[in-house]
Formats: structure tokens, sequence, C-alpha cells
């Protein structure tokens, strides 16, 4: 047990890395580990992702790098659909969800959420200054990879919340926090940078993954606190890393990046749901 507890440490520390710079709270490389590698029913791979998940919102929102870019107004908006949707999500887990379902569902919004962002690989949501200052959640931010102040502008707020709503159910369900599905669909068709979908998306999804971890605890599926443990830990560490390296990172890169890492999770999980 042991080396297994190592294990997960050292996937922490990726995966950390992994939530700061992409937002999507690392557990996207910590439950296909638990699940398929260690060989650990899915449900208990989720509570494990979501308490990982808890932990890189918290190294993310708390550290100086992010108040910059963190647009606070946009999640709060947000976190009213996430947690309504990650309460239905403990619905479902607790009545219709299988584990069957949970791995289609897990398969088919990776994959889906990664062709969304290869269509969007080159361009950058950025405004001029007159354009933005009218509406409460645009912002701007001193970009390092560019040396320049950025500006955008938040738009079809309607589609974000339901975005976000998804990513409450998704989050609950297979215990990857919901930034996989809110990050993507800021950049991609809300005029939210990059950097900031994944900062704003990291403060959202610890509220988010609280009743998801709740439900999966009253069902008795977090039997392996040693391993949420190892993996908390490892996370909390790698979060320094990722956040060291946000700035740095070319926008494409990451998104090349993310890109990547979901297509792999999600054809993972779809050949192992039947498709």
């Amino acid at each position: 047990m042991l080396a297994t507890v190592a294990l997960v440490l050292l996937a922490g520390l990726g995966a950390g890395a992994l939530g700061a710079l992409l937002g999507v709270g690392g557990a996207v490389l910590i439950v296909p580990l638990v699940h398929v590698g260690l060989g650990y029913p899915i449900f208990t791979a989720a509570s494990v992702g979501l308490l990982t998940v808890i932990a890189t919102s918290v190294a993310v929102s708390s550290a100086a790098e992010t108040q910059r870019i963190l647009n606070v107004r946009l999640a709060l908006v947000l976190l009213v659909a996430s947690v309504a949707g990650a309460l239905g999500g403990v619905h479902a887990v607790r009545s219709v969800v299988s584990e069957r379902s949970a791995e289609l569902i897990y398969g088919i919004t990776s994959v889906a959420i990664a062709i969304v962002m290869l269509q969007r690989l080159e361009r950058r949501n950025i405004a001029s200054i007159e354009l933005v200052g009218g509406g409460p959640l645009d912002g701007c931010f001193d970009e390092y990879e560019s040396g320049c102040r950025v500006w955008y502008r938040v738009r079809r707020l309607p589609l974000a919340v339901a975005a976000a709503g998804v990513a409450g159910v998704v989050s609950s369900v297979v215990g990857v926090g919901g930034g996989m599905v809110v990050v993507p669909v800021l950049n991609a068709w809300c005029g939210v940078p990059l950097r900031v979908a994944a900062v704003t998306s990291a403060f959202m999804i610890g509220v988010t993954a609280v009743p998801g971890i709740v439900g999966h605890y009253q069902l008795g599926h977090l039997t392996t606190p040693e391993l949420a443990a190892g993996a908390v830990l490892g996370v909390l560490a790698g979060a320094r890393l990722g956040l060291w390296l946000s700035d740095r990172a070319p926008v494409r890169s990451l998104k090349l990046l993310m890109a990547g890492l979901l297509t792999i999770v999600g054809t993972l999980y779809l050949l192992r749901g039947g498709l």
C-alpha cells in the first residue's frame, strides 16, 4: 500500500501542476490513475478526485499570482449554476447513473471538449478598450507573455451559466471538478481569455466539488483515505509549479496540452464504456 500511495502522490504533483495551468482541478489525471491504473471502482476514484479538486482550488485561489487575473464576479454568477448542477449530479449517482454510464459520460465529455479546444486553437479573446467596460463582468489583466494589458468582454452569459450547470453534474458523477467543461466554453464561445478562464474555474471548482464529495462519502465510496491524502499532498505541491508556469507558457501550447490530455482520457473511457 505504501508504494501505491507514493505513486498517487507523484501523480498528484503532475495533476496539481495541470490543475493550476488549466483550471481543471488535476482530477482529470487522478481519476483514471485510481480507476484504471489501480483498479478501484470509478466512484471510489471520483471521491479521491474531488478531494484533489478542492486542494487545487485552495492552492490556486489563495496564490498572489492569480489575484490580478481572477474574475470573481463571473465566478460567483457561475457558481449558482455549478452548485445546482453538482446537487443534481449527486442525485443521479444515488439513483440512475451506473459505473458504465459514468465512464461513458466522462469519455464523451472529454472528447467533445477537446474538439472545441482544437477548433479555437489560433484565436485569442482580446478586445479593444473601447469595447470593454460596459458590462459588470468585463475585465483586464497584465499579461506576462506579451508584456501588455489584455482587455476582454464576457459574451453569451446564458451559455456560460448552462455550461457551469453541466460542469456541476459532471463534477459529482465522475469527480473531475467541472473545469474541463467550464474553461473551454468560456474561452471558445464567451470571450474569456484562457488564463482568466482557468483561474476563474479553479476558484469555482472547490465549491462545486463539495456536494459531490459529501454525496460520495454518504454512499460509502470514499474507501481509500490514504490514497486521497497522498493525492492531495501531491496536488498542493504541484500547484505551485503550475502557477509559476502559467504566465510563461504560450496560450497555444496550453490549449494543445488540454486538448491532447482530454482526447487520451476520453478515448480510454469510451473504449471502457463499450463505444
